[in-house]
């Protein structure tokens, strides 16, 4: 008995070397003794143990000898083995958790809506599902990580998260992140004369002051605009007075940048690396039915006059150059529409935008990019009587469409254009 005895001890000891604890033990475990039954340890189908009783020295060294391998199977276990059960080294059950995770793609654009206000739309999810939802802090990682428990809670942790993101995607709240656009800004003639157009209307003699509206960092100068200046170009609203650029809610901000000239064909909203990828190959994967739109000969436009797009000439919003392609053939009209069919297929458009109908402009002048701060009064119009009355039957020139650009907002070239994520060059030589 006393051997027995010291044996018995001796696999406890090396019980409790074998065996670390893993995750927090159970209350409802149970005292292995020579005269009770134990259960063995569920790791996986390989190693299953029927109930039996420990009743000599060799039972206990067998059982001993068998913890090593359960212990190193559960160190490499995958997440889908929850809420096993391993012995601990005083006989005690303790129960395995591993946590599932998974990497979900969501866009930096994104994250604050999943974050909510103050945190408040997360917390929501992560109490409702019981997960963790790691969301990063830099604006160049797209991917969010949920850690939960079970696969179950992760995955509607997701669904929900999927759910914001469909909301967020229609709300003006999230910004047009892409756009495709038809670059005019290429032609350096063209961009000289919307260089003096702007330096006209804001009064500026001093060519450099020109080139700072392309910076649009010239705010000295603005500030000197908005304390009254007078315009050489007369932009008399009433007869009885001069009004200043000011008065009339002209402003250098709300002129657009010479270096950034072009059309639109089609607004997007790509907030991840997957959906920028898709419509760079959508781009790409139309080049010979965009050719055959455009009967595989060169495209020229002319630019002549002004027009409003909102609203009246009073109380304009976007003022633009209107478009006539060469030729009237409706070539232009054609491929752009090969191109806008394209993308509404592969799913990159949204639908409001797909069912509009497409009218090709140059702008010029747009209310909504105005500056706000230092600004007392909140202009969303601005009054262009003066200005169409001096350039509305301006001829800007003619111009080749060489290509078609997926552009990235608010990221620009060396050359001060929108960066181009893909491009579709048009023919410039006859065939």
């Amino acid at each position: 008995m006393d051997g027995r005895k010291h044996k018995r001890s001796g696999v406890h000891h090396n019980n409790k070397k074998l065996n670390p604890v893993w995750r927090p033990v159970s209350k409802l475990s149970t005292q292995v003794s020579s005269n009770e039954e134990c259960s063995a340890l569920e790791v996986t189908d390989k190693l299953a143990c029927s109930s039996t009783k420990i009743s000599s020295a060799q039972d206990d060294i067998e059982m001993a000898s068998a913890v090593p391998e359960a212990t190193k199977f559960t160190t490499c276990s995958s997440a889908s083995q929850d809420n096993e059960e391993d012995k601990g080294s005083e006989g005690e059950t303790v129960l395995l958790t591993e946590k599932h995770s998974i990497s979900v793609e969501v866009g930096a654009s994104l994250h604050r809506f999943i974050r909510g206000k103050g945190g408040s739309t997360q917390k929501m999810i992560e109490d409702e599902t019981g997960v963790k939802i790691k969301i990063p802090l830099s604006k160049k990682e797209d991917s969010i990580i949920i850690e939960g428990l079970s696969s179950e809670s992760v995955s509607r942790a997701s669904e929900k998260i999927q759910a914001i993101i469909d909301e967020a995607v229609k709300s003006p709240s999230l910004d047009y992140s892409h756009f495709i656009s038809l670059p005019l800004a290429i032609h350096p003639e063209l961009v000289d004369k919307l260089v003096n157009f702007q330096n006209s209307i804001l009064g500026i003699t001093d060519s450099s002051q020109g080139e700072n509206l392309d910076s649009g960092s010239n705010e000295d100068e603005d500030q000197k605009l908005k304390k009254g200046s007078d315009v050489a170009v007369e932009l008399k609203a009433e007869p009885s007075k001069s009004p200043t650029l000011s008065d009339l809610g002209i402003e250098k901000s709300i002129f657009i940048k010479p270096k950034t000239f072009h059309l639109t064909v089609l607004m997007l909203k790509l907030w991840n690396k997957d959906r920028v990828h898709a419509a760079t190959e959508v781009l790409q994967s139309i080049s010979s039915e965009v050719m055959e739109a455009l009967d595989n000969r060169p495209l020229s436009i002319r630019l002549k006059g002004l027009n409003c797009m909102r609203g009246s000439f009073a109380k304009a919003g976007v003022l633009y150059a209107p478009v006539e392609e060469i030729g009237n053939e409706g070539r232009l009209l054609r491929a752009c529409q090969v191109i806008i069919d394209a993308f509404v297929k592969a799913g990159l458009v949204l639908e409001k935008d797909a069912n509009q109908k497409l009218k090709l402009h140059a702008t010029v002048m747009n209310a909504s990019h105005r500056k706000r701060r230092n600004q007392k009064r909140n202009f969303s119009t601005f009054d262009a009587r003066g200005i169409y009355k001096q350039y509305g039957s301006e001829d800007w020139g003619e111009c080749l469409i060489r290509e078609a650009h997926l552009s990235q907002r608010f990221v620009f070239d060396d050359k001060g254009y929108y960066h181009c994520c893909a491009s579709l060059p048009f023919p410039e030589i006859c065939k």
